[in-house]
This record gives C-alpha cells, structure tokens and sequence, in this order.
C-alpha cells in the first residue's frame, strides 16, 4: 500500500506488499524489496537497494551523499542493506564514494540488522549480518564491523577502525583501534577488557569457547601479540584462526591492556 500523500519518485522499484506511509520519500533509484515498510517522513534516495521485511522508521535518512567535503560525487555510489533490518527513527545512513581504489562506491549493512534512532553509519562503511547498535552509536567513514556484533549506544567509532565478529562494545565507548573478534571492550579510548562470554555462550559449545578463551589468555599475555597470532594461526578452531589472522592484519593496533599498544 503506498499512500497517496507519499512521494515515489518515476524509477524506484517496489517489491509486493510494500507499504510507503503518508509524507515519506522515495527516490528514483531506491529499490525495495518484498514486503517493506516505509514509515511516514523517512526519505530514501540515490542508489538505496532494501532487502526484503526490512522497515524504515520515520525521519530515517539514508542514501544521502557522504559528510566529506572533499568527496566529489559520481551518481554511481550506493547504499545495500540486506533483508529483515529495521531502521530507527532519525538515523542517517550516507552513501559510500570511490574516493581510491579500496572503495568500491558503497556502503553496505547485512541481513537483520537492528539500528536504533539517531545512529550514524558514514561512507564506505561495511556491516556484517546479525547487528544491533544502539541509540547514537555512530560510525565513521570506512568503518568494517563483524557479524553479531552489538555497539553500545552514544558510542563512537573512528575511521577504518574494523571490529572484528561476535564483539561487544559497550555503550559511551571512543573506539579508535582495531578490536579482535568474541571480545568486550569498554572506555575512553576503548580497551579490550575480556570475551564476549554471552556472546559466545549464545553461538558456540563449550569446547569451542574453551579453545577461544584458551587462546585469548595467551594473547593478553603476550609481550609481542602478533608473534603470538602468527603461532595461532594453524589453529584446529575455526574461530581462534579468525582471532589470529584479524590480529595480523590490523593497521591501527590492538588495545589488548588499557594504555598499551
């Protein structure tokens, strides 16, 4: 049902059963999956492609262009967001850029995401499936988070910082460095205070979650973490592997102990 006090631009694609609420906004190169929900005065343009049982609340903004003033925009960039997400009321999503050769012009967010209102997801980030971030979490451009990840709210997230799967970041954190997957971190700046015990719990058997904390005392033990990674590697658990390799790649750090590295 689309109303008729609604505005859908000529060229958005509507998938069956889409509802579109009085005063909202849709553009021409936004496209809908089944059964969506648009809520009265979300606006959705550019090139904004909703998976299927998704709802977008009211005043929700996404697929505008980037808060970079020096982004000089194509009409090519993108917003995806997969299906079964649910968008909060005055959350901003910004489109991505082709800014270098690592950006690829969008900014994407997996299958059942749950943002809550006034969040911010900047340019060029990249969201896995099964998210929740809370009220006012915001992210900045190029940002990478890990599937079931959960963001405390009022808590910020600085550019190219990536969380790595299954972490929690506890609300009104400043995360400015690389977290490892299946851990909790919490201040400002944020450290890495221990697992995501509920986490795990909630995903995980007991023998694996004993080989991942197993893992995660050698590594906060470690003078020299990425020497201690790199021995992981080979690791017979799938997820201590994850752990070792996002270590090895990290560029901005690790803060495995308040105050260090």
């Amino acid at each position: 049902m689309i109303s008729d006090k609604a505005i859908v631009e000529k060229g958005a694609k509507l998938g069956s059963g889409v509802v579109i609420e009085p005063f909202a906004y849709v553009g021409s190169g936004v496209e809908l999956g089944d059964n969506c929900v648009v809520k009265s005065g979300a606006k959705l343009v550019g090139n904004t492609k909703i998976g299927e049982n998704s709802k977008i609340y009211s005043y929700a903004i996404i697929g505008e262009g980037c808060q970079d003033i020096g982004h000089k925009p194509s009409g090519a960039e993108s917003v995806i967001i997969g299906k079964n997400s649910v968008i909060r009321e005055f959350a901003t999503i910004n489109s991505g850029t082709f800014k270098n050769e690592h950006c690829d012009g969008s900014t994407k967010i997996g299958d059942n995401a749950f943002i809550m209102a006034y969040c911010h997801i900047a340019h060029d980030c990249k969201v896995g499936n099964n998210i929740i971030f809370a009220n006012n979490a915001t992210l900045a451009g190029h940002v990478e988070i890990g599937d079931f990840t959960v963001v405390g709210g009022l808590t910020p997230i600085h550019q190219f910082v990536r969380i790595g799967e299954g972490c929690m970041i506890a609300g009104a954190s400043g995360v400015s460095q690389d977290i490892v997957p299946f851990c909790l971190a919490e201040g400002n700046r944020a450290y890495i205070r221990g697992l995501n015990v509920v986490g795990l719990r909630r995903r995980f058997n007991k023998e694996v979650i004993d080989e991942i904390h197993s893992a995660f005392r050698k590594l906060q033990k470690a003078h020299d973490i990425k020497e201690i990674a790199a021995q992981l590697t080979n690791h017979d658990c799938e997820q201590v592997r994850k752990m070792a390799e996002f270590i090895l790649n990290t560029t901005r750090g690790i803060p495995m102990h308040k105050g260090k590295q």
